[in-house]
C-alpha cells in the first residue's frame, strides 16, 4: 500500500483558483490508479477526478468538467488537482485515493489521504 499525504487546500474566493498536491510514499506508486474524492458537511463523499497509472487516461466529475485538471509525476510520486473558476459549492475537504484496480471508486480504493480542506466564499 501507498501512504498519501495531501496539501494546498485553503480558503479562496469563488472564481479563484487552487492546486491541490498528493505526495505518495512507496516505490508502486507509478502502478495504481490516482483520483480525488470530497466530501461537504452533511454529505456523503464524492467522486471528483481520477488518473490512470500512465497519466494518458483522466476522468472528471460533470460539477467540475472544464473547470478542475487532474495530473501526475511518477518521477515525484505525486498527483495533483489544478482547481480553477472555483465555487461555494466545491466547498468539501478533499481526499487524494489510490486503487490497484482501472476503475477507481470509492469501494476499490485502497489508501486514502487525510484530506485537506477547500473552502470558497462567495
Amino acid at each position: 500500500q501507498v501512504q498519501l499525504v495531501e496539501s494546498g487546500g485553503g480558503l479562496v474566493q469563488a472564481g479563484g483558483s487552487l492546486r491541490l498536491s498528493c505526495a505518495a510514499s512507496g516505490r508502486t506508486f507509478r502502478s495504481y490508479t490516482m483520483g480525488w474524492f470530497r466530501q461537504a458537511p452533511g454529505k456523503g463523499r464524492e467522486f471528483v477526478s481520477a488518473i490512470s497509472w500512465l497519466g494518458d487516461a483522466t476522468y472528471y466529475a460533470d460539477s467540475v468538467k472544464g473547470r478542475f485538471t487532474i495530473s501526475r509525476d511518477n518521477d515525484k510520486n505525486t498527483v495533483y488537482l489544478q482547481m480553477n473558476n472555483l465555487k461555494p459549492e466545491d466547498t468539501a475537504v478533499y481526499y487524494c485515493a489510490a486503487a490497484t484496480s482501472t476503475v477507481i471508486i470509492t469501494t476499490t480504493v485502497s489508501s486514502w489521504g487525510q484530506g485537506t480542506q477547500v473552502t470558497v466564499s462567495s
